[in-house]
Parts: C-alpha cells; structure tokens; sequence
C-alpha cells in the first residue's frame, strides 16, 4: 500500500524534481518506508512506500526491460502469481517479487484488457515513453483513491488531494456547488470535488492522457444476474468457498504479519473467525448502547487470539476531528469516521496490515433499509398521490412518532432513497445555505442517471445499486482507506473483491432477505464459524454519541463557536444554524446529526483554507 503523485506541465526538470517531492511529503503517511522519483522535461512521477510485498526489492517506480514503460502503483493484486506465470509464458521476464511488475508486464502484453484481470484494490499511472502518454486505471469499487486536477495545460494526480496544494500552479478554490449535497448526503457525491477542477475518477474507469486530452472509460460496471436454478444448499455451499478463498488471498498475500479489526457484527466476525489472525483490534465509548468492545473481547476469547481495545472519551472525538477531516481531504460527516481513525491508531501499534469486514452489506443486501416492516409494505401499497398529500400535511406538524416516515415515504422511490447517510430533504439544506447557495438542484438530478439503469428491477436491487455507486465508494470504503492510512495502515476488505462480487451478484434476492432477517445466505454461511448471538445480532457499525455530547455545555460550546466564525456566512445562514444547535441543546428537537454535517464542514475548510500555511 502506498501513495502516487504525478503531474505534467511546461517545466522545467530540476523544478519538476523539487515540485514533485514536496508532493510526495504531504502524503508520506501513505508509505513511510520509502520514496522514489522519476522526472524528465515532460512528466513527473513520485511514489511513497508502505512495504508490504518484497519489503527489501520492491521500490518503486519500477521499469520495463527496455525502460520505455514506467508505473508507480497504489494496492495490492490478490492474483498477481497466477498473471505472472501466464507472463512468463509469454516471454516477460521479472526483477522482483511484486505484484507491481506483474501490472507494468501485463498492460505491455494485454494493454486495456489488463485492467479487468485484475483481482485487488488498486490506482496506479504508467507512462509510456514512446508514445508519451500517461495510462491510469481505479479498481472495480474504489477501495483506493484516484484524484486529478485538470485545467488548462496542466494535468497532475494522486491518491490524495492535499498533494495538489505543494503544485505552484494549483488553484485553490471552494466547490460551493457541491455544499447542498453534501449536507443531504454527508459526504461528496459529484464527479468534481469540494476543490475547483478537482476530479475522483470513478471506479472501475481507466484513462490515458496525451497531447493535453484527457480521455476516461469504464472496464468494469455493475450488474445483477440473478441465478434462479441452484438451490439455496448449493448456493450457500458455493459462496462458503468463493469467501474462504477470498479471506485466504486477503490474509496470505503479505510478507508481513496481518491482524483484523474487530468489532460486535456478523461481518468482521466472519472474517476473524475464517482468518484467525494473532491479533484482533476494537476500540468504543463508555456511553450504554455504543460500545461493542466487550463482544470483540469475548469472541477473541472464544477463538484464542489477542484482543486489543481502547474506549474513546468524548475529549478525545473532538480533538482528533481536524486531523481526521484534513485525512478525508473533502468534508465528510459519518460519525464512524472518528473511530476508524482511533482504531487504524491502535492496529499501527502492533502491525501495519489488517483485515476488516466492510463491503458483505452492499455484496449480500445486509442494510436495515433494505428490509422494509410489514407496516410499511402495506402503507407503500396506499397509491402514491395519497401518500403525498399525507407527506405534505406531516411536514408542518411538530414531531410525533411515526412522522418522519410519514414524510419520507410521501416521495417516489428515486427521490426516498439515497442509502443511508440523509438526515435533511432539499428545502431544508436551502434553508441551511447561505442565500447566495440556495439552489434548485434535486437528489433526483443526481440519482436518475444510476436508477435509469435499474429501472425495471426490484427495489431490493435498486438500492443496492445505488449504494454500489454512492455510499459505498464515497463514504464505506473512502473512510476505510484514508483514515487506516493516516496511521500508515494496509486496510484489506476481503467481503468487497471482485470474485465474491462475481458471485454474489447472481444470488436470488430472496436468499438475501428472509422475514425480518438481513443478509440471509451470509448469516446461514457464518453460524458454521461464529456463535450463534453473533451470526444473528443487527447491524451497528460504530455508534457515537454526538447527539447526547452536544448536550453538555462543554461540547455545546465548541459547535456554537465554530457556528459563530467570520467565514460561515459565506456558506450558511448563520441565525438558522444557530437556532439547530439552540433547538437541540434545549431538546426541543434532535438536530444532531444535521449540526455534525454542517460542524464537519467547518472544520474541514478550517483545515484547508483557513489554518493552511
């Protein structure tokens, strides 16, 4: 695991040289044990190493034979040895061990067919001498990042954003156009950025750049082809295998020790329990109802591996926020985030790989919305006028139980569902915005060009979709990676790879959801490894009491400051935040998650635009 940097401009070499190493340091938490640089008067490529896989030879950048093909890679390939041997068949011949040389090899022999060969979570950019032209390719799901700037006759990447701002010739500038979604959403949903001609590129996109064009297409899209003639017994038989394989390559393609974060679910349990690791890592509050630690404890126990965990107070959740919005690079508000970034703390201490559970949800229909109650089935059969007009009635009263669903299911399914990070509709985010910011722009325009696709499927297999394309790259796996590698942590999700996928994508919706019970044929598959308690216990993920501490006077400060600083009407209507947090620290209502939105946001500009030297 690791960190690229590149750019192409008119400079000079030895300016390119300085340029590209001041990059390079701004993500050095990305890979601590090494760097390495290749710079001519065209291109410059840097890459910092987190040694993984031939720790003593696999510096990068690495060559071709002839050197006139060269790659700076971020990941690891699960197949590389079964490649490698189908390379060598083919005459190429190897320097080092590294799944690295197997990628540079295999675009020479296959060029764009290379990228769906690949088996693992990858970014990487190869600059092709000859041809002077830049390939760059992202995985199937996003697990590693890929950001580009691009204006004018200036096009530079990386894995992190924050390098761009050691570029002279990058111009810093709020996407404000990305606000409104992102206080709906709680993360960045849009191709650009939060910073002005910054852009992800998507997974499963590959691109080449020459002559100053850019041109980016897809290897790899998702799709559902649901098997409807293998029974449940040889389906349930048949994925067994597919996630014991899987875990296997997950845990045994590292040359050095491997742990596993723990926590209370059926998924990192699953994993634990397949993998067995020597070490297990969990962290939680002292608050009841958000702590898991004790469940990791006891099934560590059960199992007799070793158990690391730590609480966290609520001192210490504020303190680590700047560092933990300057990691995500954009704003991002999952509560979760925190711990993820405490927990990746505590692995560092004792190894620098560990496995983890993310990505079973979305691969095996695991999410709570996903499973509508029986009440709501038969409200959703009330035609949806009806419904609309009750919608339009319960948005005025005050709250009530049952009233939010009320509203929330007064919309068409486009417009309802977005996964799981929505805590405000569109006319409340304008009414959050600044006036200047308020806009007609809908969750709708947003998510039709996705739901076009899936437009004759089961709502079922919409959502999962959705949340293939949206919660899933841009909040799940987004935070998985910045904040493991923030503490120089090679986070692997062997739940979320490309041969489960291939798998998964054919089980019947009905071996996903079964009665009440998510995620049916995986919870069948883990009571063979895990105790029952734990196959069969709801999904939790990492509760924070936010909510609760924004209710004492200590914490309530701290938000109101930061509601009250000289920037914020620039983004939000400063009385009406004001009168969120006010209404929420009296409890005349719960705004909390809507307050940690528009503080995340805060927070992070502070980082980039206010703090940044």
């Amino acid at each position: 695991m690791c960190g690229i940097v590149g750019f192409i401009d008119q400079k000079k070499k030895k300016e390119k040289t300085e340029i590209i190493k001041n990059m390079a340091d701004m993500i050095k938490h990305r890979g601590p044990d090494g760097e390495g640089y290749f710079v001519n008067d065209k291109v410059a490529l840097g890459h910092r190493r987190l040694s993984i896989i031939d720790v003593e030879g696999g510096s990068q950048p690495i060559y071709n034979a002839d050197k006139s093909l060269v790659i700076i890679f971020n990941g690891e390939i699960y197949n590389y040895q079964s490649l490698k041997e189908e390379l060598k068949g083919k005459g190429y011949k190897f320097k080092t061990k590294t799944d690295t040389e197997v990628i540079l090899h295999g675009y020479d022999a296959w060029k764009d067919k290379l990228f769906e060969k690949l088996r693992g979570m990858f970014s990487f950019v190869i600059y092709d001498k000859k041809n002077d032209e830049l390939i760059g390719a992202r995985d199937h799901f996003g697990m590693k990042p890929f950001y580009y700037y691009y204006k004018d006759d200036v096009f530079m990447f990386a894995s992190e954003i924050k390098s761009f701002l050691a570029h002279p010739d990058f111009e810093k500038e709020v996407n404000k156009d990305a606000l409104k979604m992102y206080l709906i959403f709680q993360y960045s949903v849009k191709e650009e950025t939060f910073f002005k001609n910054v852009y992800k590129l998507k997974p499963g996109h590959y691109f080449h750049y020459k002559n100053g064009k850019l041109k980016v297409k897809p290897y790899f899209e998702v799709s559902f082809d649901k098997n409807k003639k293998k029974s449940f017994e040889r389906m349930e038989s048949e994925l067994t295998n597919v996630l014991e394989s899987s875990i296997y390559y997950h845990q045994t393609t590292s040359d050095v020790e491997v742990g596993a974060y723990l926590s209370g679910g059926v998924d990192s349990s699953y994993v634990v329990s397949v993998a067995k690791p020597d070490k297990t890592f969990s962290v939680g509050f002292s608050y009841e109802g958000f702590d898991e630690t004790d469940y990791a404890k006891d099934l560590s126990k059960i199992l007799k591996i070793k158990n690391f965990r730590e609480k966290i107070r609520p001192e210490d959740f504020f303190d680590a926020l700047p560092k933990v919005e300057w990691h995500t690079d954009e704003p991002h508000a999952n509560l979760s985030t925190v711990p993820l970034y405490f927990l990746s703390e505590l692995t560092r201490k004792q190894v620098k790989v560990a496995l983890t559970g993310e990505g079973s949800d979305e691969m095996f229909g695991g999410y709570n919305e996903y499973n509508d109650p029986p009440a709501l089935r038969i409200y959703l059969r009330v035609p949806l006028f009806i419904r609309k007009g009750i919608r339009n009635i319960c948005k005025h009263l005050p709250h009530f139980p049952g009233r939010n669903t009320l509203v929330k299911y007064g919309l068409p399914f486009n417009e309802r569902y977005i996964g799981h990070g929505t805590f405000m509709e569109e006319w409340e985010a304008n009414k959050i915005l600044a006036d200047d910011l308020k806009n007609d722009e809908t969750i709708a325009s947003v998510l039709e060009p996705y739901y076009k696709k899936v437009e004759k499927e089961p709502e079922l297999t919409k959502k999962m979709f959705i949340d293939f394309h949206f919660w899933l790259p841009q909040d799940i796996l987004l935070k998985a990676d910045k904040m493991s590698m923030s503490h120089s942590i090679e986070l692997r999700t062997p739940l979320m790879d490309i041969e489960v996928f291939n798998y998964a994508r054919t089980l019947p919706n009905k071996f996903l959801l079964k009665d009440k019970e998510t995620k049916y044929i995986f919870r069948r598959i883990s009571e063979h490894k895990i105790p029952e308690e734990w196959s069969k216990r709801r999904k939790c993920g990492f509760p924070v009491p936010f909510s609760k501490w924004i209710r004492e006077e200590k914490f309530y400060q701290k938000v109101h400051d930061a509601f009250n600083l000289s920037f914020v009407p620039e983004f939000f209507d400063q009385k009406y935040i004001n009168e969120l947090l006010e209404n929420h620290y009296h409890k005349k209502e719960n705004n909390g998650r809507k307050i940690y939105n528009i503080y995340c946001f805060i927070v992070w500009y502070q980082q980039y635009f206010e703090n940044f030297e």
